[in-house]
């Protein structure tokens, strides 16, 4: 299923049925609008996880600093800092999209249940509901995790970014060395929380097609 250019979970929360009753028009149901914005997640995690490690190569580069151009230098370490904040504000987002979708297929879904008329058709659905559910709420907690995750690492680039800025010289740069090392382990237990949220989110969006 290709990526969907859905709208964000703002836009969905004030105009649901509207939206809803464009995709369906189109074929699209719920469920595959769950699972396409799954998808969309999971990418947007794959490329903050490689911002992040862009941003701790630069900082790198720049806490080693030997002479050349140290604004060059700083100006490359803040790109990819925005570049990380960017993409973290679009991690966001798209969670936030997945949890829309979500709450509101659930919704749907227990509603049609009620206007069965077959009762073992309905405990049917009932169970696969509940099943379902169960394997969504896996999968928010760890995209939950992994957005959690991508904070104490903005804070540390921030302050460093904040820092250099107003004190740009030989000084600061010194005491940038050993603690590029401190955000480089966040960094890996970030990524490791990313990798989790990856695989849970391929785990789900197979067990929906």
């Amino acid at each position: 299923m290709k990526r969907l250019l859905l709208v964000p979970a703002l836009v969905l929360a004030s105009c649901n049925s509207v939206y809803y009753a464009a995709w369906e028009k189109l074929g699209w149901e719920k469920r595959d609008l769950l699972v396409s914005a799954v998808k969309s997640a999971r990418g947007e995690q794959k490329e903050a996880g490689e911002e992040f490690q862009d941003a701790l190569t630069q900082l790198k580069k720049l806490s080693g600093y030997h002479g050349g151009n140290l604004e060059s230098a700083y100006s490359k370490f803040k790109a990819e800092y925005d570049d990380c904040e960017a993409q973290a504000t679009q991690v966001r987002s798209e969670i936030r999209e997945v949890d829309q979708v979500a709450r509101d297929l659930f919704r749907e879904w227990e509603r049609e249940i009620r206007q069965y008329e077959n009762a073992s058709l309905a405990a049917d659905s009932r169970a696969r509901l509940a099943d379902t559910r169960s394997r969504f709420q896996q999968l928010s907690t760890t995209l939950h995790a992994a957005e959690a995750s991508m904070e104490p690492v903005l804070r540390q680039f921030r302050d460093q970014v904040l820092y250099l800025k107003h004190n740009l010289n030989a000084a600061a740069i010194g005491s940038l060395r050993g603690k590029a090392d401190t955000i480089q382990s966040n960094i890996q237990r970030l990524l490791e929380q990313m990798n989790r949220s990856i695989a849970e989110a391929d785990r789900f969006i197979q067990t929906m097609k």
